[in-house]
Formats: C-alpha cells, structure tokens, sequence
C-alpha cells in the first residue's frame, strides 16, 4: 500500500451549535475533514458553509438521507479525492478527542486493519442507552460466532476506504443507524482485520437525538434477523474460520 493518506469523516445532519468546536478540536491533529451535509436546516447548512470557507472539504446532499448513507457517501468522496483512510466522528462533540490519536497510530503498523472505537462512558450516559446496547452487543457476537467485536455502535471508527468502498457496493449495509452495526459484521464476516481502540463518551445535557424510536428500532430488528440467516448461509465457513484460530493442543 501506499503512503496512508487519512481524512477525518463527519456526517453532518442539524448540529449547528456543536460542529464548530468539534472542527476546532479535531483541526489539531492535522488531516483534512470532510463533512458530509445530510440535508441539513439553514442554520446548520450556513455553518458547515462558513466551515468549508475556513478550508475543510465539504459534501452537500440534496437530502436528508440517514447517517448510513451519508458515511457511503464520504467514503466515496474520500477515495475520489485520494485519500486512503477515513476516521469517523459524530458531529455531536460526544467523543473525546484526545482518544483519536490513538486510532490514526494504527495506520503506521496496520494498515488494512479497520480500527473500531469502544465507548468509555462517563457518568452522563443515560442508563437505557447504556444497557439497551448490549440488545445489539448480543445480536453481533451470535451473528459473527465471536466475541471479537466489543461494541458495534460507537460512532468512532477508521475505515480504509478502498476495502470498505468495495464491501459497500455489495452490501450497502443501511441508509440510517443500522449502518454502522453492519458494516462491522460484514467486515468480519469477510475476513477483514478488525482492531479495538477505547474512546471516552460524554452526553451533553441539551444534546440533540436523530434516533426515531420506532423506525430506527423496526429497522435494527429487520437487520439483525437478516444478518442471522446470512450467518447461518456461513455456518460452516465461520466455524472453520474459528476453528483454525484455535491453538493446538498438544497431547503428551
């Protein structure tokens, strides 16, 4: 491969209050941003405007079309514009910045590995959010026979663009908050190098949800009942899989 090239990747849609500080803090680490506008209201769109004058890489989408298909979108910008990895923020300013450093390390040592961040809560997290995740956890570690992914939902992760681009124009793996679960067990399930990287999360108190109660969880729930009987189409292919990463025992 070459020289790793990354780019920070933020999909955008109605945080006008938060996506200023979040450029800011992430402008020191060096790499261009590119924001990916997901429809956004004019307050917000006037913002990332003002942002893209201050020299960051700005995608327009006519409309909103979910966080999912706003990352396959910046994917897809990132490999035009030559860039080989993406590191993906939230635009919400949850995620400590001070933790990413750690995520581009890896491109030095790893880098067709897809780095996946694992949330660090403090004490802000709401309770339901907390443990309504782990619905999810167990959904991923049955459809991927394997422990290896921690946490499917944090919005932190650094993807090289060209493998995932690839994957994607497969499997497009949801246009809103299923995106970023499948994308990982599609990954895995092809074999992909997959690392962990823990990142601190904060929930402001006036923070903003696009989470749509009973669209986004109907949607999860058809996601991880197709992904279920994808992996059994995989049965044997996993099982091997897990098998020869087993050490041998050595009988005396």
């Amino acid at each position: 491969m070459a020289d790793p090239r990354p780019c920070i990747l933020i999909p955008v849609y109605n945080h006008p209050t938060t996506i200023g500080p979040v450029c800011d803090e992430l402008a020191v680490l060096g790499i261009p941003l590119l924001l990916v506008d997901d429809g956004c209201d004019a307050e917000c769109a006037a913002e990332l405007d003002r942002l893209a004058e201050n020299g960051h890489h700005l995608l327009r989408l006519a409309t909103n079309q979910g966080k999912g298909a706003a990352v396959r979108a910046g994917l897809q910008e990132a490999q035009r514009r030559g860039y080989t990895h993406a590191l993906q923020v939230d635009a919400d300013g949850q995620h400590a910045s001070e933790d990413l450093p750690a995520f581009l390390a890896e491109l030095e040592t790893a880098p067709e590995t897809l780095v996946v961040g694992y949330p660090r809560y403090d004490v802000s997290v709401p309770r339901v959010r907390f443990y309504g995740r782990y619905a999810t956890h167990v959904w991923v570690w049955i459809n991927t026979l394997s422990l290896e992914i921690r946490d499917s939902m944090c919005g932190v992760r650094l993807y090289p663009v060209a493998a995932l681009n690839h994957l994607l124009a497969r499997h497009p793996c949801g246009d809103r908050m299923t995106f970023d679960t499948e994308v990982l067990v599609r990954w895995r399930w092809a074999g992909g190098a997959m690392t962990h990287r823990p990142v601190r999360v904060h929930y402001p108190r006036d923070g903003v949800s696009h989470f749509a109660l009973w669209r986004d969880n109907r949607q999860i729930a058809a996601m991880h009942t197709r992904l279920f009987f994808g992996m059994l189409l995989r049965l044997p292919r996993l099982l091997a899989r897990r098998l020869r990463r087993q050490p041998v025992k050595v009988r005396r």
